[in-house]
């Protein structure tokens, strides 16, 4: 995993070059342009929030705000993982010139819809305000979750980009099981509405929903996240990381060869 990081970061001009022509390229031709990145994330929690929040009566308090707390890093998980798992097998114009750095694809993923996260993240605090929700100290404690999220992320990319190579049909059961794992995670209702018996196997189960109700954590309740589950996820993170990269590695010959 270090090797492969260390490479990594010996291609920082080439991950950064191409981290720029996906934002450029994104929203290429449109009308708003760059505004899509404040726009996705603002039109899901509209249709949410007018769904759960006005049709079916939703009880929590700033429901727009809630939702949108955790609907941000959901979708930079969520469109990392869909786009990442054909990042290798989408790019047979660069993985078959000589020695190019196969690992800079998926990382460009991960890295691009981080900065839409970040990017969108002056929205939901001025979406706060609106409501009278104001930011306290607990958001010193943003950078740990978002260190971790990014783990679990880049491990998870990895591991689908590299299968997704030889096995296709992978990136289609991705895309289907992101819906799923959506509705599996406390982003529209709260942790805390599961009984107690589905909630600690949906912790142990669903990684995100530890991350996602970090965040509402911080953002939302004004608290300290609970330091047990986040610390457990960053030692499985890191673990499921060292596994991606030596799948990944192992993997890495039979690249140009398969697309």
């Amino acid at each position: 995993m270090i090797r492969n990081f260390r490479e990594l970061y010996s291609y920082r001009g080439l991950l950064l070059s191409l981290v720029q022509r996906e934002l450029k390229a994104r929203y290429r031709g449109s009308v708003l342009g760059f505004f899509w990145t404040f726009l996705n994330p603002t039109l899901h929690m509209l249709v949410y929030a007018l769904l759960f929040g006005v049709f079916m009566k939703n009880q929590i308090p700033h429901y727009a705000y809630f939702m949108f707390v955790g609907l941000l890093p959901w979708i930079w998980f969520s469109t990392s993982v869909s786009a990442g798992a054909s990042a290798i097998s989408d790019r047979r114009d660069l993985m078959t010139k000589v020695r190019f750095p196969a690992q800079v694809l998926p990382a460009t993923v991960v890295a691009t819809n981080f900065c839409n996260f970040i990017f969108s993240l002056p929205l939901m605090v001025v979406l706060g305000l609106i409501f009278g929700v104001v930011p306290t100290w607990h958001v010193l404690l943003f950078p740990v979750v978002v260190l971790i999220q990014m783990c679990f992320t880049f491990a998870v990319v990895y591991a689908v980009s590299a299968f997704n190579v030889t096995f296709r049909d992978l990136q289609h059961i991705v895309m289907n099981l992101m819906t799923l794992w959506f509705f599996m995670t406390p982003v529209l209702y709260k942790l805390s509405t599961i009984p107690e018996e589905y909630r600690r196997v949906l912790q142990v189960l669903n990684p995100m929903s530890i991350l996602i109700t970090s965040y509402q954590a911080i953002f939302y309740e004004h608290r300290l996240p609970d330091a047990v589950p986040l610390v457990s996820l960053l030692g499985v993170s890191i673990v499921l990381l060292w596994g991606a990269t030596q799948i990944f590695e192992s993997r890495r010959e039979e690249f140009a060869e398969s697309i």
